[in-house]
């Protein structure tokens, strides 16, 4: 049995010291080798790595990109309004050493961030009205305020060894005293637009009745000078067979007759017989002549 235990002691030596001196990095980590408490190698590359056993130590950094939720805060406009701006930010890791030397750790970090952004969203808010930033206008209109904002903030930020990918406003709300007045004021925005359009429908109607009465005026004009023209032509030409069929004494005097017998067939319609006729007519001595 003893003849096992110095193997094993040296084994067990071995193991432990195989600890102290390999290390293993993450593909989602950074890895900051400390000596006596100063950086002396950061790795960022999997696999495994040496240390110096026993006096090397490692610290471990997250390498992906890091989500924080901003705590809501308050900011005030141009016009002196307060909203409450809901947002948060995207970030990563970029200068290990950098990073730990100015902060230390993530928590720390996510402070730093927090006060960055605030006073870069307190900042850009104080530029602008409350109209500017809630109104009816397209969304993407604001984009390039965020785009300002994230700018901002990553610039600040790089000194701690951090990179802002993006920073998000998720919602931009009023505080309870302010919300009455912005929605009567929207109410009345959009009940002036409705006036407007509704005064612009009502014109450009009244431009299509008119053109249409005055399309309705020539149509019937027109009709009415073609009807005109087409009833005296009829009658000329009525003038020109009469004259054409009576082209004689006889025959004028017999139309005449004629005439004269459909104008007594007209009086004689009602209850009322008795005709008063001209003793000189011709109809007269032809009706006396009947007579006799």
């Amino acid at each position: 049995m003893k003849k096992w235990i110095i193997p094993g002691v040296i084994l067990l030596a071995l193991l432990i010291v195989s600890g102290s001196v390999f290390y293993t990095v993450e593909e989602n980590q950074y890895a900051c080798v400390f000596r006596f408490s100063e950086i002396v190698n950061t790795e960022s590359t999997a696999g495994i790595h040496v240390r110096i056993p026993f006096i090397d130590s490692v610290k471990y950094f997250p390498k992906e990109t890091q989500f924080y939720d901003i705590p809501p805060s308050e900011v005030l406009t141009s016009d002196k309004q307060n909203m409450t701006v809901d947002c948060y930010i995207l970030w990563n890791i970029s200068d290990p050493q950098q990073f730990y030397r100015a902060l230390g750790g993530t928590t720390q970090a996510e402070e730093r961030l927090n006060a960055i952004t605030y006073n870069a969203l307190k900042n850009a808010m104080g530029t602008l009205a409350q109209a500017d930033i809630i109104n009816m206008n397209d969304g993407a209109e604001r984009n390039e305020i965020y785009e300002g904002i994230a700018t901002t903030v990553d610039t600040q930020a790089k000194t701690y060894g951090i990179h802002v990918e993006d920073v998000k406003i998720k919602q931009f709300d009023l505080p309870e005293s302010n919300l009455n007045a912005v929605y009567s004021r929207m109410i009345s925005e959009r009940n002036q637009m409705a006036e407007k359009y509704t005064a612009d429908g009502n014109y450009e109607a009244s431009i299509i009745r008119n053109d249409v009465d005055k399309q309705v005026n020539i149509i019937v004009s027109n009709a009415q000078a073609e009807a005109a023209k087409l009833e005296a032509e009829g009658e000329a030409e009525y003038m020109r067979l009469l004259a054409e069929a009576y082209d004689s004494a006889d025959k004028k005097d017999f139309y005449e007759f004629t005439l004269a017998l459909d104008a007594l067939k007209q009086s004689l319609t009602g209850e009322e017989k008795t005709v008063i006729l001209d003793g000189q007519s011709e109809l007269a001595k032809i009706l006396m002549g009947g007579l006799d």
